[in-house]
């Protein structure tokens, strides 16, 4: 008999939701072109939502057992070295699992407000300290709650496709220089990698995922309100079709974005959102039930003469390979770039830039203003990315790749070219990668591709990793992923 099997994972799973908006007021400023530091208001909430995977013959009180999974979808732009640290022990305590087996993924909203401790000082950064406590104790409690209610379950994978996710490297001709914008003429993996989690005793969606690589930099310096970007739209159409939550994973979007992006008007990030959400939905309503594949079951003659196939469910072999549980882990290196700045060359060219911001205020030049406090940001920013890299000539990146029944996981530190994602789905086609960037923050920064060095681009400016860390990545979870599939 003829078959088509359809990618699926047999677990146990528990998922939960929190509350995580920041309060009006809070410090805001993400850009260094923007004017305003407080948030003035609240475009859509912010969430956290909890995926709480274990074996499929876990018991309930093994949900802190060696082999489960902590999913974390958390609405902000990142969190530093710190202050990531300081979350990650927190979700230790509460969820009774090692730190190498609990993901937070951050949607990379730059709506959210940048919450470092670096920036007490600042309007609105007092308030920074109180929130992040309560930002680590909710998502606790969300955690002690999924794991709670964790019950058999089945994940459906799928793919759709959607154009909002552009190429955002633009050369400009009248600048002559590189920016970051919409580039018509790149390339960009326009996968939407879906997920459908159903509750095996009454087939009732549990939840969905949605991976799919775009920066979520529809709002920019003119937006003053706290937003998740589009991903809140996209959760909201998603949500109101499955009724349950929606858990999104940033994709590999380093040189990607939104064809209308960097304005301040929400309309433009729900309508971006809107346009995700109904490919999503798109790519959810072809999957087929859970636990069954197509099967052809023979002609039955009538005008034609047609080829009929029905959904039957799984026999006990394909329930052995959907339950099939593999956790793999390694390390590679990853070498520094040589022209890395020091502590005490940054704190000088901030104390620079901020004299120039003062002396253009003071002679009513705003735009020179903005400028200088721009680059005062782009400093500080590069304190923050120096401060914490460890001794030695290249970063111990960490490889942790898990094999879900017929899924790869594949959680990724900082912030990756697009390439990445091609290469790794051109490498495994038919195997549903689930590759989620800024995975507990990004301590590396930017991966940009061999060919992006050179251009004066932000990205290559951004990065920690000299030429080819990208490339040598690559390689390394193309041979990690071909050994859990072997």
């Amino acid at each position: 008999m003829k078959t088509v099997e359809f990618p699926q994972t047999n677990c146990r799973v528990g998922v939960s939701r929190v509350d995580i908006t920041p309060p009006v007021g809070i410090y805001h400023r993400m850009w260094g072109a923007a004017t305003h530091d407080r948030a003035t208001g609240v475009h859509r909430p912010l969430t956290a939502t909890v995926l709480a995977i274990s074996p499929a013959d876990a018991e309930p009180s093994e949900a802190a057992g060696q082999q489960s999974l902590l999913f974390v979808a958390v609405d902000h732009c990142l969190l530093w070295h710190a202050e990531m640290n300081s979350l990650l022990d927190a979700l230790v305590s509460a969820s009774g699992l090692p730190r190498d087996q609990i993901t937070v993924f951050f949607s990379h909203t730059h709506a959210a407000g940048l919450m470092g401790l670096e920036r007490c000082e600042l309007p609105g950064g007092d308030l920074i300290p109180e929130y992040l406590e309560q930002l680590a104790a909710k998502i606790s409690g969300a955690v002690k709650a999924g794991q709670q209610s964790g019950e058999p379950a089945t994940i459906g994978y799928g793919t759709g496709r959607c154009g909002l996710a552009r190429n955002r490297d633009f050369f400009d001709e009248e600048a002559e220089r590189f920016v970051c914008g919409f580039n018509p003429e790149g390339t960009a993996d326009d996968t939407v990698l879906v997920a459908k989690v159903v509750a095996e005793d009454s087939n009732r969606t549990m939840a969905t995922i949605v991976n799919y690589a775009c920066h979520p930099t529809t709002l920019a310096w003119d937006n003053t309100l706290i937003s998740p970007d589009y991903v809140g739209a996209m959760r909201e159409v998603v949500e109101e079709a499955t009724d349950a939550p929606c858990f999104f994973i940033q994709g590999a979007s380093g040189d990607i974005g939104p064809r209308d992006g960097f304005v301040g008007d929400v309309d433009v990030a729900d309508r971006n959102g809107r346009q995700l959400g109904y490919a999503a939905l798109s790519a959810i309503e072809e999957l087929v039930p859970a636990n069954r594949h197509l099967a052809y079951t023979g002609a039955v003659v009538s005008g034609a003469t047609i080829g009929t196939w029905d959904c039957q469910p799984h026999g006990d072999d394909r329930r052995a390979a959907t339950v099939a549980w593999t956790l793999g882990e390694g390390e590679v290196g990853l070498r520094f770039r040589d022209d890395l700045p020091q502590r005490d060359e940054l704190l000088r060219e901030r104390e620079d830039w901020q004299q120039k911001e003062q002396q253009a205020l003071a002679s009513g030049d705003e735009e020179a203003s903005r400028d200088a406090r721009a680059m005062a940001e782009r400093m500080t920013r590069r304190l923050v990315r120096v401060e914490h890299l460890p001794e030695g000539d290249s970063y111990p990146y960490p490889l942790r790749v898990w094999k879900l029944g017929d899924a790869v996981w594949v959680p990724l530190d900082g912030e990756h070219y697009n390439v990445l994602q091609r290469d790794l789905r051109a490498a495994f086609p038919g195997v549903p990668l689930i590759i989620g960037t800024l995975a507990n923050g990004s301590n590396v920064w930017y991966l940009p591709d061999r060919d992006s060095y050179g251009k004066g681009l932000y990205q290559e400016d951004a990065s920690t990793l000299a030429v080819g860390a990208l490339e040598t990545l690559c390689d390394a979870l193309i041979a990690e992923i071909g050994a859990l599939l072997s």
